[in-house]
């Protein structure tokens, strides 16, 4: 039994994805918007729902829980932080804790940066990562912002040491569908960058049928802005005095901030 993923775009204001995850024990629900929609879409898998897990505390990341919660009174896991903060949790977790899908598994990430209190999960199918689930982490071109609970050069640690190194081949899957912005932030910085144009006209025609494309690590380190430091391009249009990686990260952060 293949671990099964599916990506539920919400059609919330904010864009937000929701994730169930099927293993061939247990069924998972990832950052759940809209209560209702995933319990019809429970319905048609063949495990039940074990737990919720919510990637961090904020409430368009946990606000289907209390629907589901009520109907199938199933378990709600969450970051060791994020005590207090995402109401009726029944586990809290560390990085490196396992989440068992039945066979294959769920790796916590200890991921902060967007805040304090963020996880993410690596998926590990025939003990390789295939995929990551980066919540407001890591989006598909762009990272999350740090307003609301947040630090920007704690979401550079979190970037450069455990995401610019993850495999080429993971599939990322974050909690939110910014893409075609994120593309066009990508393109306002780095003119020259062929692959975020070819995707940024893949994108256009997508939605257009409404598809949302994915990428993988691979594609982020061509396409992403805050994955490429050491791009030239980029570095000679921020004007710094002095540049490193950090530098350049936070520079950046700041331009999209207001951008």
């Amino acid at each position: 039994f293949m671990t099964c993923v599916t990506q539920v775009f919400t059609g919330s204001s904010l864009r937000n994805f929701s994730y169930l995850i099927e293993g061939s024990d247990y069924l998972y629900c990832i950052d759940p918007f809209d209560g209702g929609d995933i319990l019809e879409r429970i319905k048609e898998k063949k495990n039940k729902l074990k737990a919720i897990i919510n990637t961090h505390e904020h409430f368009d990341h946990y606000c289907g829980n209390e629907e589901i919660v009520k109907e199938l009174n199933c378990e709600v896991y969450a970051h060791i932080n994020a005590k207090g903060k995402i109401p009726n949790v029944t586990k809290f977790f560390n990085a490196g804790d396992k989440i068992d899908l039945g066979g294959d598994y769920l790796k916590v990430l200890d991921t902060p940066g967007h805040t304090f209190a963020h996880l993410c999960l690596l998926l590990i199918e025939n003990n390789v990562p295939t995929a990551v689930f980066t919540g407001d982490t890591l989006f598909n071109a762009g990272v999350g912002n740090c307003h609301n609970g947040g630090d920007p050069e704690v979401l550079y640690e979190t970037i450069s040491s455990q995401f610019q190194t993850m495999n080429d081949d993971i599939l990322v899957y974050p909690g939110h569908e910014y893409l075609g912005n994120n593309l066009k932030f990508t393109l306002d910085r780095e003119p020259n960058n062929r692959a975020a144009k070819k995707l940024l006209t893949e994108y256009e025609k997508g939605l257009a049928e409404n598809k949302y494309l994915g990428t993988n690590m691979g594609t982020e380190k061509e396409i992403n802005t805050f994955l490429r430091l050491r791009n030239t391009e980029i570095i000679s249009r921020l004007n710094l005095s002095e540049s490193n990686d950090k530098k350049v990260f936070l520079t950046l952060r700041e331009l999209r901030n207001g951008w």
